[in-house]
């Protein structure tokens, strides 16, 4: 390998240790080294240059943060890896704007990521979800769910402050406000 190959493409391990020695030098070598490949596989599957873009930066964050978690390791070379994140990114991407023929045409080999891109993105809509339920939920309730569920309030700060007579009648009336707003979170579209 010449230098000027190794001055462009970094090594597995030299991304890694970047990335964990807060490198930019290394960060910057990684985004050019890839963009082509990912540019290739959104271009070749309905997305635009901007798209492959966004699904890089997407994928080069995920990698950021596995690393820095400590608990990232490589089962593939990093080319294989950070593929298989962009196709996988994109695959989603297209589903949602249904775009999405059924497969996509891969040029690559790809790996099977790990589900936690999904589990993230399923909480992201389902904390969207609650609270869009929240919003609708209405006074009293919402503010007795949040100061319970959110700021831990106990029932006696909540019978206090909404001037119930005992405890016993705040905790009734939060259950009902539970049962209003489990009927708006699982009624929304």
């Amino acid at each position: 390998m010449n230098k000027e190959t190794k001055s462009t493409v970094p090594t597995d391990s030299e991304v890694i240790l970047g990335i964990l020695n807060n490198s930019e030098s290394v960060l910057k070598r990684l985004y050019v080294a890839y963009f082509p490949m990912v540019l290739q596989l959104i271009i070749n599957n309905n997305g635009t240059p901007d798209d492959a873009k966004d699904i890089y930066q997407e994928a080069i964050i995920i990698l950021y943060n596995k690393v820095k978690a400590g608990d990232f390791e490589l089962s593939s070379k990093l080319k294989t890896f950070i593929y298989s994140i962009c196709r996988r990114l994109w695959l989603k991407r297209l589903s949602q704007m249904s775009r999405y023929g059924g497969d996509i045409k891969d040029f690559h080999d790809y790996a099977p990521v790990d589900d936690e891109l999904e589990k993230q993105s399923d909480m992201d809509v389902q904390f969207s979800k609650m609270n869009a339920a929240l919003q609708l939920l209405g006074e009293p309730c919402k503010t007795i769910m949040e100061d319970f569920y959110i700021h831990n309030r106990s029932m006696q700060d909540i019978c206090e402050r909404f001037g119930y007579t005992n405890a016993d009648n705040a905790k009734t009336q939060k259950y009902k406000c539970l049962q209003r707003l489990k009927k708006l979170f699982f009624h929304q579209k």
